[in-house]
């Protein structure tokens, strides 16, 4: 669930940059997802939590194959430190609430390594 909670409040994040920062011009969009790095890697951060949130479900976990779903699932890997990217470089001057998230992601991240070390062991 909580994957699906991030997953709605990035789409309500890209919907209210859509309507109130480029009020549904398209063109628009599109060109400031080019030319500014930090939108470019919050869009590229929904786009990968997409599959996440489509296969979230029992019904796709069976259709999928527990390991095949795992695998997939384990792109949140990367999604968390893309998204702690897009928040850093968003913000302008006080990067304090960033760093902040930056090392929690890192401390949680470091607290899988030995889950990590340990099966690949077997």
């Amino acid at each position: 669930m909580l994957g699906l909670f991030a997953f709605f409040y990035g789409c309500l994040h890209f919907s209210s940059y859509i309507a109130f920062d480029h009020v549904f011009d398209v063109k628009a969009i599109i060109g400031d997802i080019f030319k500014r790095p930090f939108i470019t890697v919050g869009f590229v951060t929904l786009l990968l939590m997409l599959p996440l949130a489509v296969t979230s479900t029992n019904a796709m976990v069976r259709r999928l194959g527990s390991g095949r779903w795992r695998m997939l699932h384990q792109l949140v890997y990367a999604i968390a430190p893309i998204a702690v990217l897009h928040f850093w470089w968003m913000v302008k001057r006080d990067i304090v609430e960033p760093a902040i998230y930056a090392v929690i992601l890192a401390s949680l991240l470091a607290a899988r390594i030995p889950w990590w070390s340990r099966r690949r062991d077997r």
